[in-house]
């Protein structure tokens, strides 16, 4: 098996990337749920408010374990 570590550079990107997809997600998700009731920019505004609150420290933690088994 080959071993492979992470680069400080491949950590910050992936930490960028999945910065960027939890906003993004959180937008779609608000839109989703609570578009209706509070109007789409509200709701998209919301979820990518609250939507990396989730997000970056499941990044951090899949990070960290990765980190643990390379």
């Amino acid at each position: 098996m080959s071993h492979s570590s992470l680069s400080f550079a491949g950590v910050l990107i992936a930490l960028v990337l999945g910065i960027a997809a939890s906003i993004a997600g959180g937008i779609l998700g608000g839109i989703l749920v609570g578009g209706k009731a509070l109007g789409r920019e509200l709701a998209g505004f919301m979820g990518g408010f609250y939507g990396p609150l989730a997000g970056v420290p499941g990044v951090v933690v899949g990070l960290l374990v990765l980190a643990l088994m390379a």
